[in-house]
């Protein structure tokens, strides 16, 4: 693996590992259990049956928890322990080097990804839920799926392109935040001035 691929694997991984992890795992063991991609040592054991069954079980949880307004903030408030760790493992495990100082950047800049597209998913999450209908949360859960897988397979096959998604993606995220942080706290107070008058 040159360069270039462990960049994008290790970005692209920990990227989606922030948005749905189990989906993340699923694909790569997916891939390269297929023979589809050759995974570095510190990744194989993702394509491992037992841990895909496992993954499997908790993306099928998700496709239905992430479908239903307010159980989707619950279920992405606890991911927030789940999905930034792993995100730093999987990004460390895709370096594939011997470096403990290769180790320690891939954690950080692995972590540091999982929470900007884990923080994105969850805080527009709970925008949506003030949405009197339904369907805003499937459209959200659908083009998330649609955006990991797709985001995965760019950084697979097309690392250009997806290093060129990703920084636009950060740029708006630096965009998005501040005005996703105004839009709970109007909601927090909102839920305060209901319940104590």
């Amino acid at each position: 693996m040159d360069t270039l691929e462990s960049i994008t694997l290790t970005t692209g991984a920990a990227w989606a590992s922030g948005i749905n992890l189990y989906a993340t795992l699923l694909m790569l063991g997916y891939l390269a259990s297929t023979g589809q991609i050759v995974l570095p040592p510190g990744l194989e054991p993702v394509a491992d049956p037992k841990l895909m069954a496992v993954a499997a079980i908790l993306y099928v949880i998700e496709f239905f928890a992430d479908k239903a307004p307010g159980v989707d903030t619950v279920w992405d408030a606890l991911h927030t322990f789940i999905r930034i760790p792993a995100g730093a493992m999987l990004a460390m495990g895709a370096v594939g080097d011997n470096n403990q100082a290769a180790y320690l950047a891939a954690a950080l800049a692995g972590g540091a990804l999982a929470a900007n597209s884990h923080t994105i998913k969850a805080g527009g999450r709970v925008l949506i839920n003030t949405s009197p209908e339904p369907f805003s949360n499937w459209t959200a859960s659908l083009g998330e799926d649609v955006a990991v897988l797709s985001g995965l397979w760019a950084a697979l096959h097309y690392p250009w392109l997806f290093l060129t998604a990703l920084m636009l993606f950060i740029l708006f995220s630096l965009w998005i935040m501040p005005r996703l942080w105004k839009g709970i706290q109007k909601i927090v107070e909102t839920i305060c001035r209901f319940f104590l008058g």
